[in-house]
């Protein structure tokens, strides 16, 4: 796993189109060419959360690898945007708001993520030309 180790891994709900269209997202502003990605079901995905004693079958979590420390939920999500640059590094300064009450709303989301945004029957496939930036 530390062959990434200079990337900043995102790891996401593979068959949620929320979490798909938030990868995408990263993909086409990702100028730095700083992240990678992996689905929480797929091999990758799975020995993080094992390695992270994390529950290997709960998938409701966006999460973000930056060397050994794993940031999950809204933080997770913030730091990315951080990371993202440009006018998206400005949201950070919600890592300010208190994270029980960041990581409420963000459970919230991700509860109804599938009754809001749909839910795919199999993982989503890059384009060919993002295919490098998965991992598995």
């Amino acid at each position: 796993m530390e062959l990434h180790a200079e990337k900043k891994i995102v790891l996401f709900d593979g068959v949620c189109n929320l979490c798909s269209s938030s990868v995408q997202f990263i993909l086409k502003r990702d100028k730095k060419d700083q992240f990678l990605f992996g689905s929480l079901q797929g091999n990758y995905g799975q020995q993080i959360l094992q390695q992270y004693s994390l529950p290997a079958d709960t998938f409701n979590s966006f999460m973000l690898l930056e060397g050994d420390k794993l940031y999950t939920r809204s933080s997770g999500a913030l730091r990315m945007l951080k990371h993202l640059g440009g006018g998206w590094s400005l949201l950070y300064i919600f890592i300010i708001v208190p994270k029980f009450i960041r990581d409420a709303v963000y459970n919230l989301i991700a509860a109804n993520r599938y009754k809001w945004f749909g839910k795919m029957n199999e993982c989503w496939l890059p384009r060919p030309e993002w295919k490098t930036k998965f991992l598995d």
